[in-house]
């Protein structure tokens, strides 16, 4: 139950769906118009691109997909499913996000797709970073699940069932830190293009280095 995670998961949430979401708001105005912090709407082009774009655009869209699910598989490689703890794997992994996005500025700036591939690996992986816990699952770079989440609440709570305050309150962050990533991504980049990133890697490399810190500290 969501009523036995540790407080810090609601602010990590929170932070991480900022993150997702400014770089999300990045992509759709920059990686040609094309999402990066999930890939239901890329596995869509994929398809439609099969059947009326080039080769070249279907493999691009291809290794996008694939990167996303490398970056997944790099969390997955590290982490337990059910085992939400603070530790030194989150911090490392963190760092290495905030490593893929600095390196897709690189590349980005110089128009080269790896940059759209590094940046889809960091949304792989941050996505993965929330494990389930307590029966609990937290997804921090996409929305449809958080909203799918609410609404079965909300039904259940009209049928007469217990309403989770908390819960609804750690999907309601989620939600308000996509949005207000995708505010802040949308300024970032009208104002300094691809450099934008700089600001959610270096968000994820203090929360590494926060990470480490609180983990020093209580594991003493």
């Amino acid at each position: 139950m969501v009523s036995k995670l540790p407080r810090w998961v609601e602010y990590g949430s929170f932070v991480l769906a900022l993150v997702a979401g400014l770089v999300n708001s990045v992509g759709l105005l920059g990686f040609k118009h094309q999402a990066i912090s999930h890939v239901s709407g890329t596995a869509t082009l994929l398809g439609v691109g099969i059947v009326d774009s080039t080769l070249l655009d279907v493999l691009h869209l291809l290794a996008i997909l694939l990167s996303f699910l490398v970056g997944s598989a790099i969390s997955g490689y590290f982490l337990r499913s059910g085992a939400l703890k603070l530790g030194h794997k989150y911090s490392g992994l963190l760092s290495l996000e905030s490593l893929l996005l600095f390196s897709a500025i690189y590349f980005l700036t110089k128009d080269s797709l790896y940059g759209h591939y590094l940046a889809s690996a960091a949304c792989g992986l941050q996505n993965a970073l929330a494990t389930t816990y307590s029966g609990a699952i937290i997804r921090t770079t996409h929305l449809t699940g958080i909203f799918t989440d609410l609404g079965i609440m909300l039904g259940a709570k009209l049928r007469g069932d217990i309403f989770d305050n908390r819960k609804a309150f750690l999907l309601l962050l989620i939600i308000a830190g996509f949005i207000s990533g995708g505010i802040l991504g949308a300024y970032l980049f009208t104002a300094f293009r691809f450099q934008a990133l700089i600001v959610p890697a270096a968000i994820c490399l203090l929360l590494a280095l926060s990470y480490s810190v609180y983990n020093a500290r209580y594991s003493r």
